[in-house]
């Protein structure tokens, strides 16, 4: 047993009650992010999200508030489904160089490939929302930090003459979602094609090595 993470305990089952306010929750972001789609940011109300959902106003407000705080829930369900928090922990757990980074393009292909509809939100928002703004500033510079501690782990094993900082740099360079946008979405690659060419690249650049 583990003293300091100790095992989960069972999760006490849900009663009908919190079933549906988790669904009503879920219809309310669905509602939003067609909505934040078709109208942008700006023009989406509260009350057009809860006309549109079927709900009272009151049942948008007492959920979550504001519409910022419905736009960061989009911003979770997009990270649940793109699943790429679990593959970097995966990859963090890999002793082989290469593996790391393949799990690295991987997660970043599932980052791009579920994400446009977000990143499209966040760009419309950030451009009439100072908030909303500082919000996605902040999220940048938090994936900026998180790459550069997943290049730190692996210093050992960059190519002679590359420091953490040019590596993480490269790193951050190479996985912005305008090459993914570029090549996939313009170029009309696959994203499997998109994650074997970045893996690829990736180990070239960081391990000095040919995949």
């Amino acid at each position: 047993m583990d003293p300091v993470n100790p095992p989960s305990q069972p999760s006490p089952r849900m009663t009908h009650r919190q079933r549906q306010a988790l669904a009503t929750q879920k219809l309310i972001v669905d509602t939003a992010r067609a909505l934040f789609i078709d109208q942008g940011y700006a023009a989406t109300t509260i009350e057009a999200i809860s006309a549109q959902a079927g709900v009272a106003v009151s049942t948008v407000y007492a959920a979550f508030g504001n519409k910022r705080a419905i736009l960061r829930a989009i911003r979770e369900a997009w990270h649940q489904e793109s699943d790429q928090r679990n593959i970097y922990q995966e990859a963090r757990q890999q002793a082989d160089p290469q593996r790391r980074i393949a799990l690295a393009a991987h997660a970043t292909r599932r980052q791009w490939e579920t994400g446009a509809t977000m990143i499209a939100i966040y760009r419309g928002a950030a451009a009439v929302d100072p908030e909303a703004a500082a919000e996605l500033a902040e999220a940048l510079r938090g994936r900026k930090i998180s790459q550069y501690h997943f290049i730190s782990e692996m210093a050992d094993r960059l190519r002679q003459g590359l420091s953490e900082a040019e590596a993480a740099a490269l790193f951050h360079a190479l996985t912005l979602p305008e090459i993914y946008e570029d090549l996939v979405g313009d170029a009309g690659w696959t994203p499997d094609q998109y994650e074997t060419w970045l893996a690829g690249v990736l180990c070239q650049q960081l391990l000095g090595e040919v995949v």
